[in-house]
This record gives C-alpha cells, sequence and structure tokens, in this order.
C-alpha cells in the first residue's frame, strides 16, 4: 500500500514538473513572437528590418516560411541577396538574388533571381525600391510570426495564451491566500490550546 502511495505521488510530481517545463516553453515561445512582431513593425536601431518569406524561391539558401534579417546598404553587388517591394503592391516584399545590374541614365535597377528558379524575374527591381541586404535567415520562425500578424493569430497566439497566463496566476494567488488563511487558523488553535493548558 505505501509503495503504491509512493509511485503515485512521484508520478503526480513528473506530471507537474513536465506541467511547469511546457508551462515555461510556451511562455518563452509567444514572448519570441511577440518580440519578432514587434520588431518587424517597429524601427530598430541600425535600421535592422525583418521579413517573412512566403515562397520558396530561395531554397536551399532561404527556406519558405523563414525570417530575413535585412539591412540597406548605400550600393549592392551581384550575388547579394535583397529584398525590395513591389511596384505594384508596396506592402509586398521579394527576396531575391541579384543576377545583373542595369544601369540607364543614371538609375540603377537590379536584375534579380531566385535561387530555385529557373529563369530570372521578369521586372528589374529600381534601386530605390530595395529595402535592404538579407543578412541571414531564420528558418520556420516566419510562419507563427506572419500568423501573429493577423486576428486570428492575434487571438490564437496572444488573447488567448496571455488570458491561459493571468488565470494560472489566480489560481496561484488563490491557493497562496487559502494556505495562509489555514495557517492562520492553525495558530489561533494552537494558541487557544496553550491558553487553556
Amino acid at each position: 500500500m505505501a509503495k503504491n502511495q509512493l509511485k503515485k505521488i512521484d508520478f503526480n510530481k513528473l506530471i507537474g514538473k513536465i506541467g511547469r517545463i511546457l508551462y515555461a516553453a510556451i511562455f518563452v515561445f509567444l514572448i519570441i513572437i511577440g518580440g519578432l512582431v514587434a520588431i518587424s513593425i517597429l524601427k530598430i536601431p541600425g535600421n535592422y528590418k525583418l521579413f517573412t518569406v512566403q515562397s520558396g524561391s530561395m531554397e536551399p539558401v532561404i527556406k519558405q516560411g523563414s525570417i530575413v534579417v535585412v539591412k540597406p546598404f548605400k550600393d549592392y553587388k551581384k550575388g547579394d541577396i535583397i529584398t525590395t517591394r513591389e511596384p505594384a503592391n508596396p506592402k509586398v516584399s521579394l527576396t531575391h538574388r541579384i543576377v545583373n545590374i542595369k544601369n540607364k541614365n543614371g538609375k540603377i535597377s537590379y536584375v534579380t533571381k531566385g535561387d530555385a528558379n529557373k529563369s530570372p524575374d521578369t521586372e528589374k527591381r529600381p534601386k530605390e525600391n530595395v529595402l535592404g541586404k538579407a543578412l541571414f535567415s531564420v528558418p520556420y520562425i516566419g510562419y507563427p510570426v506572419s500568423f501573429a500578424k493577423t486576428r486570428d493569430g492575434l487571438i490564437f497566439l496572444i488573447v488567448i495564451p496571455a488570458t491561459l497566463i493571468i488565470y494560472s496566476e489566480l489560481l496561484t494567488i488563490k491557493n497562496e491566500v487559502r494556505r495562509l488563511l489555514q495557517e492562520q487558523k492553525k495558530k489561533k488553535i494552537n494558541s487557544k490550546r496553550k491558553s487553556r493548558a
């Protein structure tokens, strides 16, 4: 009987430990995603920017769903991976490699191509549309960041976890208050017993 109780207590401790580890991992993940969303929206010192790669055109160098860290430079050379604004839709960005540089009457434009694409892009990229050179990428983290920027993503990745964290903290406070009240009750009972003796 005592052995069975001992095993049950150890199992409960293990479940509690796993729960705390999962809670901490989810909390850290949400902080990272929240930070990356904030960084992608706000200006970062040094003029760094974050962009999510939506297609696999730069694979295997940059995987689909990666986050690319981009910094503007004065000049770009052949072979640089750049992120540009689409002329037709400035909200859309494209990250491709420069395969050729054109200079027409002092106006510089870049011919770009995705590493996984067979032929270069049909549109030339004017220098003024270049947002910067890709310094490095972090694979797959772009998916949750892009999702977090949507209304559903905000609810799923920010509001629901925040509500769960607040609820968890309220339960902790409730349990602590209950424990303190029980300790006070025991102290009163003990002091009454001592005064009777």
